[in-house]
């Protein structure tokens, strides 16, 4: 199988790697730079826990070869903390109660970041929107939905059914 070098800028920090034709970039961001904080959920695109920021932009890191990535900038959840520090939107989730098992929580919170920011003040259903691709068996998504809304929101009150 051939081997390919790329280089890419991983939560703002620049790698180089080594990477097979057919590994994914999920697989690359767990297995060679030791992020496991991207879940590998079901390797099919079809449930969001390997989601991450490439170049900006929500995907998911099962269906996206490494090799394709030389020269991108990815954000996985370990890139949304400061200095030790939860970013907002994590600090709601955890405050609102939008996390339990924690399988999905990753993906949840790139694409709730993507969403934030494209669009700092979103609406209900634009949050909907933006999380449909995503799926959580534990919460039922209100808390989920209610910890974005605080983030973007920070003034508002949330609706805590």
């Amino acid at each position: 199988m051939t081997t390919h070098e790329i280089t890419l800028k991983v939560n703002g920090q620049t790698e180089q790697v080594s990477v097979l034709s057919n590994m994914t970039l999920l697989t690359m961001l767990r297995e060679k730079l030791a992020l496991t904080g991207t879940k590998n959920g079901c390797s099919a695109g079809e449930c969001g826990a390997c989601t991450v920021l490439l170049n900006e932009e929500p995907v998911n890191s099962c269906m996206v070869l490494a090799a394709e990535c030389n020269r991108v900038e990815v954000l996985t959840v370990e890139g949304l903390a400061y200095d030790r520090q939860l970013e907002t939107l994590q600090q709601t989730l955890i405050d609102q109660g939008g996390v339990q098992c924690g399988f999905c929580t990753p993906g949840m919170l790139i694409s709730a970041r993507a969403l934030l920011n494209r669009n700092p003040h979103p609406s209900e259903a634009e949050i909907r929107e933006a999380l449909v691709g995503n799926l959580c068996r534990c919460t039922g998504y209100v808390r989920i939905i209610n910890a974005v809304k605080e983030a973007a929101h920070p003034s508002r009150e949330v609706s805590h059914a």
